[in-house]
């Protein structure tokens, strides 16, 4: 007859327990006696994130460190549970527990490190003491990591026909018995090639635990122990060890039956419920009983025993027929928890439980079994598919992202983008704020918030006034306490309207073309081309191009002859030249931008009038005829080939009285005429026609040209600076020492020595020169006043009188980086006379600058620093410059006493 199932909740026997600790860390170990098991748990309070050893310690005092062969040989399990919480569990009958009547007390010592290798660790001991008096005849353990049986010492005769079954077991214990000290010697273990004996002292060396009390006998055996046995039990695969234990007392001899089973499986999965088969019949704990009857059936979760309210409230059912019991539980349910797990690089969770299934039953030969199983069960591993929340502000332009939702065990340490790994506290100086939320659940999420100026976020022109910005960063996560770790990519594509274009200005001068790009915040990836020249510092540098690029804007200078300079048409005004910038991106080189600058040049260069009637002229290709072959260019007579040919140009040398040249007078005027054609084959019409034309005039020639192409390209307006002067007054000659502002007015006596200095500030152009025009002193702030006296006219110094002004040269030092921006002179202090009578009043000093180009002074008297009077100067060509106009403080003469 089969028992109806008998749940109730295990009380605890009771607990002795007494503690010892190193340091004062109050109630950071609880401990607990749970029937044949002791239980001691480590907060995480103190010891997540530290090194731990575990040591047993024997009633001498002696220490044993446990490692993972000794706690499987002697009864210890250690589990470190995902939330940092740490538990040690050990069988009161484990190698080192001291036992006094039914009190079994177990010590166990804990070193606390923060570095691997454990110096200047923390001692921690623990003293637990359990009662525990309510033995049955047999009681198996199936615990994480070893088998245990023990059995009582009065164990039933051995049945007769056990003897003639198994005569050879006591053949193989007799001669040993005799020799033998008294207690435990001896084991047995039955194989299916035979029988294999053991003393005691090699069945300790092969890993398995041999021990006796005053009233049991105890076989401990790991599962991986080379005698175990896989069997078979209704589809349920057990781990085996079927095995007899001899020992003596006094001089009688006796043999206990230690077989012990385990199941190692019998767990099958649903997409929501675990169902845990465990059979009853169990063929090596059975062999030679009858009569089985159930006596008791308790099911527990994390050792502890459920009531059969609590079981219906958790939703969890349990079965128990003839032959098997059946535990089925809601994946999810309360007493299990959600772990994290990466497989094949991808983040998913596991539902893990920790059962226990006490099963007790009665048969005819043992009386009352007890067999404890404590399994751990772990769903199969499922991906989790992470949410990504776009929060992106585009009013305050801030990309913010949620991902999650993450277990508790996952923690973010680093990320990565294209080409950096930074970790979560450094990510603040690449311009990320990272933030972990946590929901009531324990579950959460991280939020990054990054600018849209940050530099690893990407940024792509779309259209005429919108970007992409991309955020593509990989997150890296780790788990604890397993360390593995995953990465999930996260790409966030935001579409803004902000795009400002590059815009282009430009100007010439006479040898040169300039086009200046102000860069907008589209062309990061955007490289300048002039045609299908990349312009490269290396690339300019080459063609004597100039290129001045300082991050907002960039200037290009391309020679008026340069090849990539176009000639677009030809006319009695002049050249029309033009030179293209083409903004190409730097992935699909595709044209993004189209710049242009063009200026008219004088074009006497291209028509020399000889005095004995030789004309030089130069045909220039235009741009927009196609497929010109200067080779070809003739004269009105075809037979005047060019002289010099060029793939630009072509240049003919002819006396006006040769090649079809015509000539006509008009008053005191003689003018000769030619032309410079250009057929393509098949055609009377010619592509191209240059007009040539040479006039004399008594002594004078004077030339005009015009050609037939009219194609000017769009003009673009120059663009201006402005200049940031200063004028100092030094206290002496060394130039060492300024007077500063709060100094003026300054008092100097009659004759005494003024130095002066004017520099040019806020420039780190090296090809700039400051130069002083006009310098001169009045008696009043506003530099046009009168009287006025002057010190430096036309860049020369004053030597009229007695007060001559003196220039001192400019050294590089640590103040002064670019001597040409500064100028030095002297000057002695004077006064102003007014009806023969001194003027006691304050001076001001003022100065005309004028900012060269320090690479072609010679275009200007005063770049040059050559003293020219005015009058000269009107009628020479001047090169662009930019002037400027600076002053001093007050200056007070005072008088000797």
């Amino acid at each position: 007859m089969v028992l109806n199932l008998i749940l109730r909740l295990s009380l605890l026997i009771g607990v002795l327990a007494s503690e010892t600790w190193t340091q004062d860390r109050p109630g950071f170990m609880s401990s607990e006696c749970l029937g044949s098991l002791l239980r001691i748990t480590l907060s995480a309070d103190y010891f997540d994130d530290k090194y731990l050893t575990f040591a047993a310690v024997d009633q001498f005092g002696t220490i044993w460190e446990i490692d993972e062969a000794l706690a499987s040989q002697c009864g210890y399990t250690i589990v470190y549970y995902y939330w940092g919480t740490i538990e040690f569990r050990a069988s009161i009958l484990s190698c080192y527990s001291h036992i006094e009547g039914d009190v079994f007390t177990v010590t166990v010592q804990i070193k606390v490190g923060t570095n691997p290798d454990m110096k200047n660790a923390a001692t921690h001991s623990k003293t637990v003491s359990c009662l525990y008096d309510s033995w049955h005849p047999r009681e198996l353990i199936c615990e994480t990591n070893y088998m245990e049986v023990s059995v009582r010492r009065k164990v039933p005769q051995i049945m007769p026909e056990m003897i003639e079954d198994e005569p050879e077991d006591w053949a193989l214990a007799f001669p040993e018995a005799r020799e033998g000290a008294a207690s435990l010697w001896q084991i047995v273990f039955h194989l299916p090639a035979g029988k294999k004996a053991l003393l005691v002292s090699d069945a300790q060396d092969a890993g398995y635990g041999l021990n006796t009390t005053d009233t049991r006998i105890l076989l401990r055996v790991p599962y991986s122990a080379a005698e175990a046995q896989l069997v078979k039990v209704q589809g349920v695969t057990f781990s085996a060890v079927r095995s007899s234990t001899f020992y003596k007392q006094r001089w009688m001899i006796f043999m206990a039956d230690t077989a012990v089973a385990c199941p190692i499986d019998g767990v099958d999965y649903t997409n929501d419920t675990i169902t845990w088969s465990v059979p009853k019949n169990v063929h090596p704990l059975s062999a030679g009983a009858t009569g089985f009857e159930d006596v008791l059936i308790e099911v527990g979760v994390d050792l502890h025993k459920l009531s059969p309210t609590e079981i219906a409230s958790m939703k969890y059912v349990v079965l128990n027929d003839s032959d098997v019991i059946t535990i089925k539980i809601p994946i999810g349910a309360e007493g299990g928890y959600y772990k994290t797990h990466v497989n094949d690089g991808e983040h998913g969770t596991k539902y893990i439980i920790n059962m226990i299934l006490e099963h007790q039953w009665q048969d005819n030969r043992w009386g009352v079994t007890k067999h404890t199983i404590i399994k751990k069960i772990e769903t199969p591993f499922k991906h989790v598919q992470l949410n990504l929340v776009n929060n992106t502000n585009y009013n305050i332009r801030l990309v913010n992202v949620t991902i999650g939702v993450f277990l508790p065990d996952v923690e973010l340490v680093n990320f990565t983008t294209e080409t950096t790994t930074v970790s979560v506290p450094e990510a603040f100086q690449y311009g990320y704020e990272i933030y972990e939320t946590t929901y009531p659940n324990g579950t959460k999420s991280y939020i990054i918030e990054a600018a849209f100026d940050v530099p690893s976020i990407k940024k792509e022109y779309m259209t005429e006034d919108s970007r992409i910005y991309t955020l593509n960063v990989t997150l890296g996560f780790v788990i604890y306490p397993t360390s593995q770790t995953f990465t999930v990519p996260v790409i966030i594509v935001s579409v803004v309207k902000d795009a400002v274009l590059p815009s282009a200005r430009g100007f010439c001068d006479g040898e040169n073309l300039y086009l200046t790009v102000i860069r907008g915040n589209v062309d990061q990836n955007w490289l300048p081309f002039i045609s299908n020249l990349y312009l490269s510092p290396e690339a300019a540098q080459k063609h004597n191009y100039g290129l001045n690029d300082n991050g907002t804007h960039f200037t290009v200078r391309v020679p008026l002859h340069a090849p990539h300079v176009l000639y677009e048409d030809i006319h009695p005004s002049g050249i029309m030249t033009s030179f293209h910038l083409i903004m190409k991106d730097d992935n699909s080189l595709a044209v993004m931008r189209d710049f242009s600058i063009s200026c008219r040049f004088s074009a006497k260069e291209l028509i020399d009038c000889q005095s004995n009637g030789t004309m030089t002229v130069t045909a220039i290709k235009l741009a927009g005829i196609e497929d010109l072959d200067t080779s070809l260019f003739h004269l009105r007579d075809r037979q005047c080939k060019p002289a010099l040919v060029t793939e630009r140009a072509a240049t003919f040398i002819f006396n006006v009285n040769s090649c079809g040249t015509t000539r006509k007078f008009e008053n005191t005027v003689m003018t000769y005429e030619n032309d410079v054609l250009y057929f393509r084959p098949d055609s009377n019409m010619p592509a191209y026609k240059l007009k040539c034309i040479c006039q004399y005039m008594i002594n004078e020639t004077i030339l005009v040209q015009y050609g037939v192409k009219n194609n000017p390209a769009p003009s673009i307006e120059p663009g201006f600076g402005s200049l940031a002067l200063i004028f100092r007054l030094f206290k002496e000659r060394t130039y060492s020492d300024a007077y500063k502002e709060v100094d003026y007015p300054v008092a100097k006596f009659l004759k005494e020595a003024l130095y002066f200095e004017v520099e040019l500030l806020n420039s780190e152009d090296p090809q700039l020169e400051l130069q002083l025009e006009d310098c001169w002193s009045t008696n009043s702030q506003d530099g046009s006043s009168h009287p006025q006296w002057a010190i430096i006219t036309n860049g020369c110094e004053n030597s009229e009188d007695s007060y001559q002004t003196i220039f001192h040269n400019v050294y590089h030092n640590s103040r002064i980086k670019f001597p040409k921006h500064l100028k030095r002179f002297e000057v002695k202090m004077f006064t102003f006379m007014q009806d023969t009578k001194a003027l006691l009043e304050q001076l001001y000093f003022h100065c005309r600058v004028i900012i060269c180009d320090a690479r072609r002074p010679t275009s200007d008297f005063l770049c040059a620093r050559r003293c020219i009077p005015r009058r000269e100067r009107l009628d020479r060509s001047v090169e662009a410059r930019m002037h400027g106009h600076v002053a001093s403080g007050a200056v007070i003469l005072e008088r000797k006493m």
